[in-house]
């Protein structure tokens, strides 16, 4: 039976809640980074092994996730990574030496790649013509959530130090583990297609290794995985070593980084639902839509962000002014191809199919922060971000461009699909003569 659609909403309300205070977690450790540094009395390339060593662990992760996903109950699996979330945490906190500390903050990784499930679980409450924007608002959590770890870093870190501050963000995944697991029903796979929509029973799809195999027979999927490869890299270098960027490079005081940070994240907030709400609005019109909006997107980021990091050091206005327009179209992407990989595959492989791009994307962007270090300790951090963003964005719209194009046979492919999948649903349903 299907659940009461009232409580997709409820879902909805709490998968926020836990990206939010999991993003908070995930990227408190950029605002954290130079206390962090001092304690173990490291550089920049030590502190990139840090960051890249959860980034590898989530990435081998993502395809043992997705298959559990669709093979099991996704809602009790997502409570499992809350538990996990929480209680790395902790272990990180009271690691007493770097090596430690390295081999704790990578097992933080884990629950890092548990995205696809939830992804995947909320393409069964909300269909095709408004997840862009479902996803979209989903995916405010990761700028909020850093908005937060900054606001939380800048109060508390010097009050209580950053080990405090990792013992409440893990416990706060305790929680979530408790609230996912009593108040979050699973659904049944492909109910909110629109092709079987109407129908009140359903029969159950599980993972099938020949379906999951076939996406990489489409060619559109396979230029989501590459775009997501080199997609990636901007946003770990930006997440992990822009803070450190205005602290060191550009000189500014706690109190200047995070007056120009807030603004610039919270348009960045808004940039994941606009992106999305305009991906849906095109997507009505043409099938190519998504990717469209993508592309045009990516190309605008580079260019913005790179009258940004041109600013002279002391017009932090005009800094601000361009960081901010740059914030905007950077997240335009990320709800649009979250949006395309469901467009184009059957719902019983999702998490697998989102499980493998992400697989791919983040063995890529794993690299990302340390090559971002290595080259801050050979040149500057300006050359690392600015160089890193430009080049990945470049390819990138090359390869969201190829895809609009391809992207049309796939969707009608799956739409057909879908229909024979209803037709035979209903057929099992009528009572026999």
């Amino acid at each position: 039976m299907k659940p009461h659609k009232r409580h997709r909403w409820g879902v909805f309300a709490i998968f926020f809640m836990f990206m939010l205070l999991h993003q908070s977690d995930k990227l408190l450790i950029g605002p954290l980074t130079t206390p962090i540094m001092e304690t173990f009395g490291i550089d920049e390339a030590r502190m990139g092994l840090v960051f890249s060593g959860a980034l590898v662990v989530g990435a081998l992760m993502y395809p043992l996730w997705g298959y559990l996903y669709d093979r099991y109950a996704r809602a009790k699996l997502l409570a499992l990574a809350a538990l996990i979330w929480g209680s790395t945490t902790w272990l990180s906190a009271i690691a007493p030496t770097f090596s430690s500390f390295l081999v704790t903050r990578a097992s933080t990784g884990i629950d890092d790649s548990s995205y696809p499930g939830l992804y995947s679980l909320i393409s069964d409450y909300f269909g095709p013509q408004m997840r862009g924007k479902i996803y979209g608002l989903l995916q405010l959590t990761q700028p909020l959530g850093y908005m937060a770890g900054l606001l939380v870093a800048t109060l508390l870190g010097s009050a209580i130090g950053w080990r405090r501050v990792f013992y409440i963000t893990g416990s706060l995944g305790l929680v979530m583990a408790v609230l996912i697991f009593f108040f979050v029903k699973d659904a049944p796979r492909g109910q909110a297609e629109p092709e079987l929509a109407d129908l009140e029973e359903m029969g159950v799809y599980r993972f099938d290794k020949r379906i999951a195999l076939g996406l990489f027979r489409k060619r559109s999927f396979r230029l989501l995985i590459a775009q997501g490869f080199v997609g990636v890299f901007p946003w770990q270098v930006i997440t992990f070593w822009f803070f450190r960027y205005l602290e060191t490079e550009r000189h500014y005081s706690p109190d200047e980084v995070l007056m120009t940070m807030a603004p610039a994240v919270l348009v960045l907030a808004l940039g994941y639902f606009v992106g999305g709400s305009i991906g849906d609005w095109m997507f009505k019109r043409t099938p190519r839509g998504r990717m469209l909006v993508s592309m045009v997107s990516v190309l605008l980021g580079a260019v913005f962000l790179s009258l940004t990091m041109n600013v002279p050091i002391a017009n932090q206005g005009l800094f601000l002014g361009l960081l901010m327009v740059s914030a905007l179209f950077i997240p335009f992407a990320s709800p649009n191809v979250v949006s395309t990989v469901y467009d184009i595959t059957l719902p019983e492989v999702r998490s697998t199919a989102l499980a493998i791009e992400s697989f791919i994307e983040n063995i890529g962007a794993a690299l990302a922060p340390l090559l971002a270090g290595v080259i801050a300790t050979r040149a500057s951090l300006y050359l690392a971000i600015l160089l890193i963003c430009v080049v990945a964005w470049l390819l990138g719209s090359v390869l969201l461009g190829f895809t609009a194009y391809l992207v049309p046979t796939d969707i009608r492919t799956l739409r057909q699909q879908m229909s024979e999948r209803a037709a035979l649903e209903r057929a099992r349903q009528q009572p026999a003569t």
